[in-house]
């Protein structure tokens, strides 16, 4: 083929795009605002159907080697520490689902896909590359840079995240939305916390109003910790901003000693506007289209995020293989497939968020009923297995 992609975002869904176009004989094309290849020092949650895609771009075994699996995922009651399990065996989640549900460290995900990038392609990725708009005509498109740069090829694709400026060059400005909730990061030593608190587990604490999650990665060296609580204000960019032990500990006031634990033993901390926006009732116009967050943000309560944006830049790829003589037609075929699995997932993470954050969780007497009905095998099972059993390579284009 001699078809170029651009790239708009170097992030997680903008790098494995690339990867999946380049894997199909596509000249590609990425450009990220960043002056250097760095994220955000966090840790996320790769369930299986997010390793079965990473698998088919070809990263997923480097990948397992940085990583920690987690051999339990369990929800824990915010006061008294009651627990119920989603799965205690990690081996049965490979025999289940033939992928293992790992805890990364953002960083390390981000440095193995830039990695295969630059293996199938030296130099695509272009730096301190701030995309600013988009144009195009019957021939192909037109990418401009802040600088007053332009970028031609056949078709782009905007992975630039929920505060996207190829959203609105394409269908029209619409705000972030912020949700009213919070959310506190950090990153703590596990050489620092007590020995029963080192497990590799990923742990949810539920209460009436926030949730509390925290797991391990980088092989176990590091714990990650992810607080939020609703009912919160922001007054608008920039929307993360350094916060202090203090403030989340006066958040979570009252929760259990291991939570005030893990706060006392960060050694910073930051905190996160939780912004999200309209649903779009499309995502390509002619030879542009997005993917991730850019098009489809979600609330974090199902672990999906970066997940959804993998699998959405499999399913490209093929659509882009299978029909690259009519690439509208290739935009347009990813969207039929992406768009039900991905709103879908959306709202389902916010009826998540409900479950989790639910005021029945308030006493240890309500949450004994509500739990067992809620986090009951049945009910994981129903809430679960239809998005891990998924696989973004083997879709029908």
């Amino acid at each position: 083929m001699t078809l170029k992609a651009l790239v708009a975002g170097g992030g997680i869904g903008g790098l494995s795009a690339a990867i999946a176009l380049l894997q199909r004989g596509i000249d590609v094309e990425v450009y990220e605002q960043a002056g250097e290849m760095r994220e955000v020092g966090a840790g996320i949650q790769i369930s299986p159907n997010g390793n079965r895609a990473l698998h088919s771009l070809g990263v997923f075994e480097t990948l397992r080697g940085l990583s920690s699996n987690a051999d339990e995922k369990e929800i824990r009651l915010w006061n008294t520490g009651r627990t119920w399990k989603l799965f205690s065996n990690g081996d049965e989640v490979v025999r289940r689902f033939g992928f293992p549900y790992l805890t990364v460290f953002r960083p390390d995900l981000l440095r193995v896909l830039a990695e295969r990038v630059e293996q199938l392609k030296p130099g695509a990725l272009h730096l301190d590359a701030r995309c600013a708009g988009v144009s195009q005509d019957p021939q192909g498109v037109t990418l401009e840079l802040a600088d007053g740069r332009r970028a031609r090829g056949d078709f782009l694709v905007g992975a630039d995240g929920v505060h996207s400026r190829i959203r609105p060059a394409l269908f029209g400005h619409d705000d972030v939305q912020f949700t009213g909730m919070v959310v506190w990061r950090a990153l703590i030593p596990m050489n620092r916390l007590p020995e029963h608190m080192a497990r590799k587990v990923a742990v949810n604490w539920v209460a009436p109003g926030g949730h509390l999650v925290h797991y391990p990665v980088q092989g176990g060296t590091l714990m990650n910790f992810v607080a939020t609580r609703e009912g919160k204000t922001w007054s608008g960019p920039p929307w993360n901003l350094p916060s202090s032990r203090d403030e989340c500990a006066q958040a979570f006031a009252g929760w259990h000693g291991e939570i005030q634990t893990l706060i006392r033993h960060a050694p910073s901390m930051h905190k996160w506007a939780l912004c999200l926006r309209k649903p779009l009732d499309r995502w390509s116009t002619g030879r542009c289209t997005l993917l991730g967050d850019a098009c489809h943000p979600t609330t974090p309560f199902l672990a999906q995020g970066a997940v959804m944006t993998i699998e959405d830049a499999v399913v490209l790829g093929h659509c882009i293989g299978k029909l690259h003589t009519d690439i509208p037609a290739a935009l347009s075929r990813y969207e039929q497939l992406r768009m039900p699995r991905t709103y879908t997932t959306v709202n389902r993470a916010t009826e998540n968020g409900r479950r989790i954050h639910a005021p029945e969780l308030a006493t240890p007497e309500m949450a004994e009923e509500y739990g067992a009905r809620e986090w009951s095998a049945n009910a994981i099972g129903d809430r679960y297995d239809w998005l891990y059993g998924y696989d973004a390579d083997a879709v029908t284009v």
